[in-house]
């Protein structure tokens, strides 16, 4: 990997392990200056490596600067030693006052206790997430905004205001009792599941897949499950979901970087390892009786592993959809949910239902009622595909659209 590419990827990796230990280290009411230390390491880095190179080891590299440039902030700032000495000088701290502990069983832990840090439920849920995809996982104001579907201004006010709440709340990197942790979960486990779906079909990126992002999200999910407390099902099912969509990442994007679509996807490609993980933690999910929405997505992305055009897949991915629909609607599982009809029954079946969600501002809403009234109705079809060209963001998007309009002249 090249130097410009490499430290936007280890900023995107390791941020987010270096503020955590760092907050873990000073308190989260101090998690500011662990995110300055943590960005004047990246800083660093982009001043060095050009002219001295990119060392033999760069994430140890980032490790040592980041530890050397808080026990120099600790060592000289006296207004942040008064603030925190209490809490650096109680128990083992106080022998090891500026030791900084970057080892991988740390960065761990420290990680996993920011997840709930921040989803602590004095925090409006809004700003839990943009906190976790900011902190956590070192995505940039746009990022956010997007995944969130909100915009800039929103966003930095939402973090401002959850980190005075840290501050006046006094809260601790310590997880929660055991009871706290489900209520919890579920910001944790939304938060992971954004920060996935932003790498798989990123818009706020050239790159149409941003693999950096969804690893991450597969790494911070799979550290749930090696803790008792969070090993829960629905944690289970979400990296089996995670899984499932990942096995594909090489099929998806042609030589160009443009999007390969499922139909025409080459299946050698897929890595069956991780369709055999998916299947794993998808077992491992049914545990218990409490069926959620990521327990029936990991469903219908196991359908997805199996290539083969049969009705019976199509059926059972319409059901499963069916059921996600009643247990948590979403206009994009609606509009999925027509193409199943379509697979599973018909075109004209799946027209009618598509037709009455009326998504027009949505891009796919015209894809697919363009693609759907191919064969049926010419010009209805250029007319959808016309207009879903008009409203793509990618592109990759406007692409495809215009490799259907060119085969429908």
């Amino acid at each position: 990997m090249d130097q410009s590419a490499l430290i936007p990827h280890l900023f995107r990796t390791e941020f987010g392990r270096i503020t955590s230990v760092l907050a873990r280290r000073f308190g989260m009411a101090h998690i500011e200056v662990a995110e300055d230390i943590a960005g004047e390491t990246f800083l660093a880095a982009m001043e060095t490596w050009p002219y001295r190179g990119i060392p033999d080891n760069p994430t140890a590299w980032l490790y040592t600067v980041a530890a050397n440039k808080a026990k120099n902030y600790l060592a000289r700032d006296s207004n942040f030693q008064r603030k925190i000495s209490p809490d650096l000088q109680r128990g083992e701290t106080a022998a090891t006052e500026h030791e900084i502990d970057l080892s991988a069983g740390n960065i761990k832990d420290s990680q996993l206790r920011m997840l709930f840090a921040i989803c602590h439920p004095a925090i409006p849920q809004e700003a839990q997430i943009g906190m976790a995809l900011r902190v956590l996982c070192g995505l940039g104001i746009d990022e956010i905004a997007h995944a969130l579907l909100s915009n800039k201004e929103t966003i930095n006010k939402r973090l401002h205001r959850a980190k005075e709440r840290l501050r006046s709340e006094g809260m601790s990197q310590d997880l929660p009792p055991a009871p706290e942790i489900g209520e919890r979960l579920d910001t944790v486990l939304t938060t992971l599941y954004l920060l996935f779906n932003e790498g798989y079909y990123s818009e706020t990126s050239d790159d149409m897949i941003r693999e950096d992002l969804c690893r991450e999200a597969i790494r911070l999910t799979a550290l749930l499950t090696e803790n008792e407390q969070t090993d829960l099902p629905a944690v289970s099912a979400l990296l089996a979901l995670m899984c499932f969509h990942a096995s594909r990442f090489a099929a998806r994007l042609d030589h160009d970087g443009d999007v390969v679509l499922y139909a025409d996807q080459d299946e050698r490609l897929w890595d069956q390892e991780l369709i055999a993980s998916g299947v794993k933690y998808m077992n491992e999910a049914a545990r218990g009786e409490h069926l959620t929405r990521y327990h029936i997505e990991a469903g219908i992305a196991y359908w997805h592993t199996i290539k083969e055009d049969t009705t019976e897949k199509w059926e059972n991915i319409l059901q499963l959809y069916n059921i996600l629909l009643q247990i948590q609607y979403s206009p994009v599982a609606a509009l999925n949910r027509t193409y199943a009809l379509a697979k599973a029954r018909s075109k004209e079946e799946a027209i009618a239902e598509a037709e009455k969600l009326q998504l027009t501002t949505n891009p796919y809403y015209y894809t697919l009622l363009g693609e759907l009234y191919i064969g049926i109705d010419k010009v209805k079809a250029k007319v959808y595909l016309e207009k879903a060209l008009i409203l793509a963001v990618t592109r990759s998007d406007r692409k495809v659209i215009t490799q259907k309009l060119d085969a429908l002249n």
